[in-house]
């Protein structure tokens, strides 16, 4: 790539910072039963960490790879996102072979059956030839393992969006918006295993979230930004803030729910996370519009030590979301078969995500050791050249 094409891309502080939460938050939501998951936004509203990381992924795919492909080098974006994509691929099949050994392991020490139907590993116990071909073509997920294949999926794609995108970047998201629609009207879907069942995230349903933040990431961001400063705007997204929160809040606590009529019931229910419902689309752009506004990119905060934990586990969302699945299954594993307790669950909780800072630490002080191998390879090259110097 030439001098004059290289695209400088800053680093936006609260992308990583919200991964980071999320990463947080799917960890503590794949505990069941766990007190803590109290504190995750699926308690509180239509949205939870799934529209943080899709939406996020797509920002990013636009922002960064968006100028790349206008500046004529669709191929050098092509060959990044599908090497994106590939290492998201292996570290699904690693995570798909670990966790099933890991759950098998468990099963056979502790003779509880619980565990392989809890996470759909059952028939791959039964099957493993058979399973094992599923799981390479994305078709047989355990349970939490949902998520990666439709990450995949979309970067997998990407490149080609994005060409559209930046070409007729409208006309693009008219055409994932119709996309959705027809979607979820006439029911499509990627089929999974057993038959007869399909992806739990579908990703003709999902793009559109994905989309539109590629949309955002590429320019379309700037074009709403009068709306989000506008006293209107934010006083829609905070009112939709609220309704969400206190029609979540009526369905953990029943005395509540006299002030949601029935026929707001029928209108509302289901709520389908599978096909990505528009109240969770809409409840998560009105939080979105909200950070916008109030959280810059240039926010003090964003550099404080306080905030660093989960800016750095936002860095590293890849590694740290697969040690994090193995982390809920170990806190599971241990509130199951020792203790369910308050205390336990706030101790085991806060020890998970001590270790997801730990790794991210590593990760991040490994990310800033030089690569002396190179040098040390010119500097035995030369000395190859020129033997009277070694």
């Amino acid at each position: 790539m030439a001098e004059q094409d290289k695209v400088s891309v800053e680093r936006d502080l609260r992308l990583d910072l919200f991964r980071g939460v999320g990463l947080w938050m799917i960890f503590l939501d794949h505990i069941p039963h766990d007190v803590v998951s109290w504190l995750t936004l699926r308690n509180y509203g239509f949205s939870d960490a799934a529209e943080f990381f899709v939406f996020i992924s797509g920002y990013l795919a636009g922002f960064i790879y968006g100028p790349i492909i206008k500046a004529g080098h669709f191929l050098a974006a092509l060959k990044r996102l599908w090497k994106r994509a590939m290492e998201m691929y292996v570290a699904h099949i690693m995570l798909f072979l670990v966790f099933t050994a890991q759950i098998a392991r468990t099963v056979r020490k502790f003779d509880n059956p619980l565990y392989e139907d809890e996470f759909n590993v059952h028939n791959f116990l039964l099957h493993p030839d058979v399973l094992i071909g599923q799981a390479l073509t994305l078709r047989y997920k355990p349970v939490n393992l949902d998520v990666l294949p439709l990450y995949i999926t979309l970067i997998a794609t990407a490149p080609f969006m994005l060409w559209a995108m930046v070409r007729r970047p409208n006309l693009t998201l008219l055409g994932s918006i119709v996309l959705y629609i027809f979607a979820r009207k006439f029911d499509w879907n990627l089929a999974s295993y057993p038959p007869g069942t399909s992806w739990y995230f579908n990703p003709f349903a999902w793009q559109l979230m994905f989309i539109f933040a590629a949309w955002c990431g590429t320019g379309g961001a700037s074009r709403i930004w009068p709306i989000i400063q506008s006293r209107l705007g934010l006083a829609v997204a905070l009112l939709w803030i609220l309704f969400g929160f206190l029609v979540v809040v009526s369905w953990h606590f029943a005395i509540l729910g006299w002030w949601v009529p029935a026929w707001l019931n029928k209108m509302m229910y289901p709520i389908d996370k599978t096909d990505l419902d528009m109240l969770r689309f809409t409840h998560f752009l009105a939080l979105a519009f909200v950070v916008a506004r109030f959280v810059p990119h240039n926010w003090p905060a964003l550099t404080s030590k306080w905030l660093r934990p989960m800016v750095m586990c936002g860095q590293h969302s890849l590694p740290i979301f697969c040690f994090g699945v193995f982390l809920s299954f170990a806190a599971h594993w241990v509130l199951m078969q020792y203790t369910r307790g308050v205390w336990e669950q706030l101790v085991i909780s806060a020890a998970g995500i001590l270790v997801m800072i730990g790794i991210a630490w590593v990760l991040d002080r490994a990310d800033k050791v030089p690569d002396l191998f190179v040098d040390a390879a010119e500097i035995e090259g030369k000395a190859a050249l020129e033997p009277g110097k070694a």
